[in-house]
């Protein structure tokens, strides 16, 4: 009785029916939890591009493409509703499987507040996205080259106390336009959306935004909130990814059954 208590209280969204029905989303991608113990170990379509969790990136990047096929995304925010959810490894992992489909792709470290992608990909920080939106760098000029032909990465260029008055100007509007003459998929790794209004101003700038939830904590409530945050806005959200599933998840496992066993465990 207990065992059943707990489960009708956990309300938890693990499972690409439970996003459908309390949120009206579909899954686009299901992420498997991902092993290893620092941020290049957790780039799994580098790591091991033939296992079933780097399939499921390329999943997720047909189903963004399909999501719209006569005007798929060009500029695509990836947010959370909180922080230590999964969405910048979701993004760079992203980022790395559309560059290796032969498109030209700028992955941008948006999270002023929390930047990452600098140590995911090891690359220096002293320049990038808060420095160009200051005016204190040129766009050309603060784009590094990533591990693999055809992505790029804008690092956030360390943190900016006027970030929210900037992201508002028209300066952010011109880099995004200027961006999209340079790269076929430009991917924001945004901050979480219900932490801060960063998300919410970024998601009304760009064509599309993907809401990254972790199936082991993200509850039904909080992802709630961020969709009608972010549809307040007028964003278009495309859908959900579903991210650190467990392997004992009865879809992934039937999943990564088929493609066989060669990505290390969690």
């Amino acid at each position: 009785g207990a065992a059943l208590a707990l489960e009708y209280l956990d309300d938890t969204l693990q499972t690409a029916e439970h996003v459908l029905h309390s949120l009206d989303l579909s899954t686009l991608g299901s992420i498997a939890n991902i092993g290893g113990q620092d941020y290049p170990d957790k780039l799994i379509v580098l790591r091991s591009p033939r296992s079933p969790t780097a399939e499921s990136y390329r999943m997720l990047r047909t189903n963004l493409h399909l999501s719209d096929a006569d005007s798929p995304p060009c500029t695509l925010l990836v947010t959370s509703s909180m922080p230590t959810e999964g969405k910048s490894l979701t993004a760079a992992n992203l980022a790395i499987v559309t560059a290796q489909a032969n498109r030209r792709v700028i992955l941008i470290d948006a999270d002023l507040r929390r930047p990452t992608q600098h140590r995911i990909f090891g690359v220096d920080n002293q320049v990038g996205f808060a420095t160009v939106l200051a005016g204190n760098a040129e766009l050309a000029g603060a784009l590094i080259a990533g591990p693999t032909d055809n992505l790029r990465i804008l690092p956030s260029g360390g943190t900016l106390e006027t970030r929210v008055e900037l992201l508002v100007s028209e300066k952010t509007a011109h880099i995004i336009q200027a961006l999209k003459q340079m790269a076929d998929v430009v991917i924001f790794d945004g901050p979480p959306t219900l932490a801060v209004t960063d998300a919410a101003i970024l998601a009304s700038k760009v064509d599309s935004t993907l809401l990254v939830i972790d199936a082991s904590k993200t509850r039904r409530a909080v992802a709630l909130r961020s969709k009608k945050t972010l549809e307040a806005v007028g964003a278009r959200l495309v859908g959900v990814v579903l991210n650190r599933l467990s392997r004992s998840d009865k879809g992934y496992y039937a999943y990564h059954q088929y493609y066989g066993e060669d990505t290390p465990s969690s």
